[in-house]
């Protein structure tokens, strides 16, 4: 099985590095292992976490593409969908088959024919649209809803401390 998965990581680096999408870079931690993986997500565009550089791993499972990986960043992070240790919370990361809450449909959790670069273009769309009705960080999602104002300045905050620049 680990090797049928090592074969699609490979096949899925090969595609993010010949076409990368835009604002994302992403490969193996090392050559040794391609089941760890560490990825960059840039701020999207228009959104309080524009310009940002987000580092993020990923690590998968021996039966990749069976089931999914797990996703988390290695930076701060405050956002609904975000949990404080950094592990992202999205559908399509989520295993394959109904939802025991009932809360999303089996389509939109993961399913082999999903992808590396369809896990990071969903956090990216993720970044500038939380959904704050199923949040990972409950205070992030509440300020999200009724502090939008306070919810951008901490957002700034983590963009600028990701440039390494000073707080203003």
């Amino acid at each position: 099985m680990a090797g049928r998965a090592l074969k699609r990581l490979m096949t899925e680096y090969k595609q993010l590095t010949l076409n990368p999408p835009e604002g994302i870079i992403a490969g193996p931690t090392n050559e040794e292992n391609f089941f760890e993986w560490e990825a960059l997500i840039v701020g999207p565009e228009g959104t309080c976490f524009e310009c940002g550089v987000f580092p993020a791993k990923l690590i998968f499972p021996p039966d990749y593409p069976l089931s999914p990986p797990k996703m988390q960043f290695t930076c701060e992070m405050f956002h609904p969908n975000i949990y404080s240790d950094g592990r992202v919370c999205i559908s399509i990361l989520h295993a394959p088959g109904d939802d025991p809450m009932g809360y999303e449909t089996s389509a939109e959790r993961w399913s082999p024919v999903q992808s590396v670069e369809k896990i990071l273009l969903s956090v990216v769309s993720m970044l500038a649209e939380p959904n704050d009705e199923s949040s990972a960080n409950v205070d992030a999602a509440k300020m999200w809803r009724d502090d939008r104002d306070q919810f951008n300045k901490i957002a700034e905050k983590l963009v600028r401390k990701t440039l390494n620049l000073p707080h203003v």
